[in-house]
């Protein structure tokens, strides 16, 4: 589901700056995480929810004894308020044509003399295009509050004061500004919170990631330009990478192998000479992801067997036919947003999502064809197993579409969806990373068995976590499955009891009003928790939750097998 484009009037009646305000119609470059420039969208739209990936820029000035001017944003900034950053950070815009049409970093140097003389009072002429130097990228995601994030690939600049260089900060834009040095701002890291002073998360990333290798070197550091772009994932205020204990096993684990996987999607679908067509393939794999599905089969093999490269083509052949299936969703649900970015139809057209859709089909069985690491009786399995998921899918979906036209869906029929539509993928990886591993034939149908548990599991807990979340969490309109008349297992539920006790549960479901008003969604929520559909929702996840870890029970217990525990443990740590 896409993010509701807001209302600028709406804003000011929240009591958001009318200036600040005004400059959210502002339309930013929407990139991929390459850089690519796939389209744009008011500042006010990519910034809101879950964010959308578009270009931003930050420059750091340096006087002439290598201090770097900082700023403290004002508290009327709309996000991240109060909070130290470097001398100025903003976007280049789609409508004022800051886009690199000369060189890489181009648009950025344009944006940086515009927002510096907008933000600091520092006049057009101080500095010349040559005088602002390119020197990286890097990409983030970091939540402000209310529902606001900052998803950007950054350009980062650097430049010099000139003599007598002076300035005069915009009140609405800047509270404080100050000079520092390399030892001041190493103190200030260490403990900015204790500090009161607190340092936005970008700017952390560039201070502890990218300044180390600037300070001390600066008079050379436009000769230390580069192209690469920093993936430093999502990160919090302090920085770090945003995980919990409770799953940082599973979660280091699934960033390990991303790399490996990641290799082979972008090589297979990159094969196409048509850049439009791979262009449009290559489209949501731009907007990030734990890549779970790929790399499920290794996690597996590695718990009950032997793990192998082959294990990697596996999964990169399953994730590619998952974002088909996403492509395809999104044109027959209309949705207009995945995984914050414009969904491929939207960002190209639609014949030409279908087709890119059609190819990743094609090119996910060209992977295992071409694989060197399966014998022809494992590539006979794979291909029966791997196809009869794509038709498992293709059932669940066309069910799915079907109880859009029915007043009555019964539980049975439900799950019956969901195993297809969503448990199948699991069971697949889980199958056949046994089956690739050497184990024996018991344990690979414990594992399929296993992936089908975790599979329904994880729809169970999408549904509640869209019935019981927020809008400003979900990055989409809570409660959306409600308002849009999704048989889901609450709604089924819920449609069998007294009608008197859910009259606002009845007024909104299938009503389709995505802005409908958080108190009103608050009176269906403690309706369907009084007549029980939330706990018997939640109850079902946790029969699916144990009888996953039955299945691991009855596997010789390895040490490796902690990771699989964990993976079925994080489906119900997302949500409290």
């Amino acid at each position: 589901m896409g993010t509701k484009q807001v209302d600028l009037g709406d804003l000011i009646e929240l009591g958001y700056d009318s200036e600040q305000v005004s400059m959210m119609s502002e339309r930013v470059i929407l990139v991929d995480t390459s850089d690519n420039e796939v389209g744009s969208m008011s500042k006010v739209d990519a910034h809101r929810g879950e964010g959308v990936l578009h270009r931003a820029f930050s420059i750091l000035i340096f006087d002439d004894s290598d201090r770097l001017l900082l700023q403290k944003r004002a508290a009327d900034k709309i996000t991240f308020p109060n909070v130290w950053a470097n001398t100025v950070c903003s976007h280049p815009l789609a409508d004022r044509n800051e886009n690199d049409s000369s060189e890489l970093g181009s648009g950025a140097i344009i944006a940086a003399i515009r927002k510096m003389e907008q933000e600091m009072g520092i006049d057009t002429n101080t500095f010349s295009l040559s005088d602002i130097h390119f020197i990286t990228r890097m990409l983030y995601r970091a939540k402000s509050g209310d529902g606001w994030t900052e998803y950007e690939l950054d350009h980062i600049l650097f430049a010099r004061a000139p003599p007598n260089f002076s300035f005069e900060a915009n009140p609405n834009e800047i509270a404080e500004t100050k000079w520092v040095g390399e030892e001041d701002l190493a103190v200030w890291l260490e403990d900015d919170v204790g500090q009161g002073e607190i340092i936005a998360p970008w700017f952390r990333l560039i201070a502890e990631n990218i300044l180390t290798e600037w300070w001390g070197n600066l008079d050379n550091l436009p000769e230390m330009s580069d192209t690469l772009v920093r993936d430093y994932g999502e990160v919090g205020m302090s920085g770090d990478s945003m995980s919990s204990s409770s799953d940082e096993g599973f979660l280091v684990a699934l960033k390990s192998h991303k790399n490996c996987v990641e290799d082979r999607i972008n090589a297979a679908l990159s094969k196409t000479a048509n850049q439009r067509l791979r262009d449009a393939m290559l489209h949501l794999f731009g907007g990030g992801g734990k890549r779970l599905r790929a790399i499920l089969p290794w996690l597996v093999a590695d718990s009950v067997g032997n793990a192998h490269d082959g294990l990697y083509d596996l999964g990169a052949a399953i994730e590619i036919i998952h974002n088909f299936t996403l492509v395809h969703d999104d044109i027959m649900d209309n949705d207009p947003v995945r995984r914050g970015r414009p969904a491929v139809h939207v960002a190209f057209d639609h014949p030409t999502a279908i087709n890119a859709g059609d190819a990743m089909l094609a090119v996910a069985f060209e992977v295992l064809a071409e694989s060197p690491h399966f014998d022809d009786l494992h590539f006979r399995d794979l291909v029966r197993i791997v196809g009869g998921m794509v038709r498992k899918v293709s059932e669940g979906q066309q069910l799915d579409m079907s109880f859009e036209d029915r007043d009555i869906v019964t539980e049975a029929e439900y799950l019956q969806m969901i195993s297809g539509k969503t448990a199948a993928m699991f069971t697949t990886c889980a199958r056949t990373g046994a089956l690739l591993s050497g184990a024996d034939k018991d344990i690979v149908n414990i594992m399929a068995e296993w992936g089908e548990h975790v599979g329904l599991c994880f729809q169970l807990m999408d549904d509640l976590i869209d019935a019981t979340g927020d809008s400003e969490t979900l990055g989409k309109p809570a409660c959306s499955d409600i308002i849009e008349g999704k048989q889901t297992l609450i709604a089924i539920h819920a449609l069998q009891q007294d009608g008197g006790k859910l009259s606002n549960f009845n007024e909104v479901f299938g009503s389709g009003v995505a802005d409908t008003d958080r108190e009103v969604l608050d009176t269906v929520l403690k309706e369907l928790v009084d007549v029980g559909s939330i706990d018997h929702a939640r109850k079902m996840a946790l029969k699916h939750h144990s009888e996953a870890h039955k299945c691991l029970n009855r596997l010789p217990q390895k040490d490796n097998l902690r990771i699989l525990r964990e993976l079925t443990d994080f489906q119900m740590v997302r949500i409290s």
